[in-house]
């Protein structure tokens, strides 16, 4: 799977700190190093394992000796997933070469064999135990049939034939769950680097040692220890949704499950009129076997009319008034019932845990009961709605629920808001109590999910509507990239790259000195030392020429293609093994450049006038904060900064039809140049054309006037696409350098005959008035 722009960075950043670590690392005893210890830190679907996988990989390809990779998490269900992934499923292809086994199924020649890189796949429960001498972990056995030792103590020395120790990096993934026991077994391991991925990031006491010496001895600072990921470009990629709305109710629980059900109703239908392949699906989560109001359990005996576990009564609410067939719900928690009084035999009952986990997912369910047993591990992007009983209404327990309907159907946003948006209806006893929640929530959302918008609606604020459709209807040409005279020129910088394969001098290079423990002397008195080895893994040449075309013309148009797919990546010089520091290593990244540079040379952005023009949708507004207007196509918006703003009241003077163009989920343009689109901040309909208008502070000048500004071909005798930008005060460009004449007016920027034209204009009318002037 190809990684877009922020998850190569991250994985980038991690492997590059590390090769500079052990050039030098520290020690705790002379056959002990101090283990490179990182942090990513992520939101959820930001896709974590994805760049946890990719991270490993660029690992490996500057080894000596191929890894050994302990991959771990807390929970059955996250680890059965993530081995399928790793082993034969999405990211399988990021780890070409490894073997991925789960942890008890490793094999002494698998573990000693330096040439092939091993992947092994566990819970923390199968070692994180006070005794390791106790007999209740087969790790800690030996299995006398197939090796001397435990399993434990093969990884612990994961020594080759020849003496030498292979390399460990250790992986904790769903981090936050990393305990003080769990660092104390890894690090008997002696592990070479510890990579713990998390959304929300907070390491053990005993992890705190290893820190210290970092600090005291390397000179890390915080920031040495850590690689975050932005959220909002995780949130611009589509992977995670953009807005998270939350309706509070000191209601029933039947009219805030009913408010629900109508929102999941306008998403189903949206979903339907995009023709898209996805149906919304809700989830409602509550206590089990308790009554409403009650700490005690409720009687199991009693007739199923009569039951009042909440979800039961949710389930009831669903069937008989909501009229959902029973087959579209799940109930999953460990609901009692007695043999006097048993279950509908319509009702899908899931009492199993992590032992039904795999038939409820053959299910497909589209409303889903649980009692937060889905934490981890159930990561369904269709999941978009959420009811939050009161039982359950803490803020805590409210942010975890959050990661589960964050994720993003398609990894992509949609014209339609309510497509984008992570929906909560959350019912608690008093006002007061739904206040604090929402002040933690608040604290707690703007720290984990900083770009997200988040959006607060109570009796009152139901009242207003914060979907808006537009209207009058309007649409705008589709703007492309048509790069079929690039694949000429592609060809023949292909057809220039050097065929290494039998050139093993030209494939052999300097990878990382990086030192590795090996055993010297006789048998009678083994002894070990420190020894530097300057070769690396040896990688196929295609990978290292993916991962430049990737570097270098990011993932962010990976829907409309790119360089990549105009390459016969298949031909056979592509096969050939290489280490990553050989010159034939630097030939496939200097030719993977050039194709790059011929891909943007040669193409064009051109007006499609085959494809059905984008038709502005639906907008969402924050309901405590927004401005009307009169001609715009949408009667109010609301997000927008001082400039925007004034541009927006000037732009509703003007007698024309516009409207704002949110980010991410609007009307997008690609920017060839750099491999991903731009949203213009407004879309103005003229007589002869559609102005695709942005505004722009000093500081994104220079930026934005050399690659938001060009012409678009290919009109034809429709209307056309027209890009402007407009800034505050008299503003030039002279040298790359953006001078300030006066902070009077504001200057307007256009393209025009394949030069950068500016206009300083004193009023927001005139200036409004040339951005829009298409003559």
């Amino acid at each position: 799977m190809d990684l877009l722009g922020f998850q190569q960075r991250a994985a980038g950043q991690i492997a590059d700190r590390f090769f500079s670590y052990v050039e030098n690392p520290l020690m705790v005893d002379r056959t002990t190093p101090v283990p490179f210890l990182q942090t990513l830190v992520a939101i959820t679907g930001s896709g974590k394992t994805l760049m946890l996988a990719d991270t490993v990989a660029r690992m490996r390809d500057g080894m000596p000796l191929a890894p050994v990779v302990l991959w771990i998490s807390k929970g059955k269900v996250v680890v059965s997933q993530t081995y399928e992934n790793l082993s034969v499923g999405k990211y399988a292809d990021n780890l070409s070469n490894f073997q991925v086994l789960p942890l008890l199924e490793a094999s002494s020649d698998q573990i000693q064999n330096a040439d092939v890189p091993l992947l092994l796949v566990a819970t923390v429960g199968k070692f994180a135990v006070e005794d390791a001498a106790a007999d209740d972990r087969k790790v800690y056995r030996a299995q006398l049939d197939l090796a001397h030792e435990s399993l434990w103590e093969q990884i612990k020395k994961r020594r080759t034939p020849q003496g030498q120790r292979r390399p460990l990096i250790v992986v904790y993934d769903e981090g936050h769950n990393l305990s003080d026991l769990q660092s104390e077994r890894i690090l008997e391991l002696a592990p070479d680097a510890l990579i713990v991925a998390s959304a929300t990031m907070m390491l053990p006491p005993r992890i705190s040692n290893v820190m210290s010496r970092l600090r005291n001895d390397k000179g890390w600072d915080e920031a040495d220890f850590s690689t975050a990921v932005s959220s909002r470009e995780v949130v611009l990629s589509g992977l995670v949704k953009e807005r998270i709305s939350i309706d509070g109710y000191i209601t029933p629980m039947e009219p805030a499950i009913d408010n629900l059900l109508h929102d999941f109703e306008l998403a189903k239908d949206a979903a339907k009129a995009l023709n898209l392949t996805f149906s919304p699906k809700a989830i409602y989560v509550c206590s089990t076997n308790t009554v409403d109001g009650m700490s005690i359990t409720e009687d199991m005996k009693r007739p199923f009319d009569e039951r009042q576990a909440r979800p039961i009564l949710i389930w009831r609410h669903l069937v008989e008034v909501a009229k959902i067939p029973p087959s579209e719900i799940a109930v999953y928690c460990q609901l009692k019932f007695s043999k006097e009084c048993p279950r509908p035999a319509e009702m899908n009952l899931f009492d199993g845990g992590e032992r039904d986990y795999s038939r409820f997912i053959e299910g497909n369910f589209r409303h889903v009961i649980f009692n937060l047993g889905l934490q981890e591990g159930w990561d369904d992007p269709a999941c978009a709605f959420a009811y939050i009983d009161k039982e359950m209404a803490s803020a805590r327990q409210i942010t975890q629920v959050v990661g589960r309907v964050l994720r993003q159907p398609g990894a992509e946003h949609y014209p339609d808001p309510i497509l984008n948006t992570a929906h909560f209806h959350i019912r608690t006893d008093e006002k007061g109590v739904f206040d604090d929640i929402l002040n933690e929530i608040r604290r707690d959302l703007s720290s984990e999910h900083p770009s997200i918008a988040l959006v607060i609606k109570d009796d009152k604020a139901r009242a207003i509507r914060d979907r808006i459709e537009a209207n009058p209807s309007r649409t705008v040409p589709t703007v492309g990239i048509e790069s079929s005279r690039a694949l000429n020129p592609i060809s023949s910088v292909v057809a220039s790259i050097i065929d290494f394969r039998g050139n093993n001098h030209s494939i052999v290079g300097q990878g990382s000195r990086m030192q590795v423990l090996q055993r010297v002397g006789q048998d009678t008195e083994t002894q070990f030392e420190w020894v530097e080895v300057a070769h690396s893994n040896r990688v196929s040449a295609r990978s290292v020429f993916r991962k430049e075309i990737q570097q270098c013309y990011p993932g962010g148009l990976r829907r409309a293609g790119g360089p990549i797919n105009l390459v016969d990546i298949e031909h056979p010089k592509f096969d050939v093994l290489i280490e990553i520091g050989s010159p034939a290593a630097q030939h496939f990244r200097e030719k993977a450049r050039e194709v790059v540079s011929a891909y943007v040379e040669h193409s064009v952005v051109l007006q499609n006038e085959i494809d059905s023009p984008y038709q502005v949708g639906p907008i969402a507004i924050d309901v405590g904060s927004f401005e009307e207007f009169r001609r715009s196509l949408h009667p109010r918006y609301s997000g927008m900064n001082s400039l925007e703003i004034r541009f927006a009241r000037a732009l509703d003077k003007t007698q024309r039809l516009w409207a704002r163009n949110p980010v991410g989920s609007g009307y997008s343009l690609p920017l060839l140049s750099e491999g991903r689109a731009y949203w213009p901040d407004f879309l103005v309909w003229v007589d002869k054309a559609v102005v695709a208008l942005d505004t722009k502070g000093d500081h994104l000048l220079v930026e934005a006037t050399s690659s938001k500004l060009f012409e678009i071909d290919g009109a034809g005798k429709g209307r056309g696409v027209v890009l402007r930008l407009v800034s505050e005060g008299h503003v030039v460009i002279d040298n790359g350098t953006v001078k300030r004449r006066s902070n009077s007016g504001f200057t307007v920027w256009k393209w025009t005959n394949g030069r950068l034209k500016s206009h300083h204009i004193e009023t927001e009318k005139e200036a409004v008035e040339e951005a829009i002037n298409v003559n």
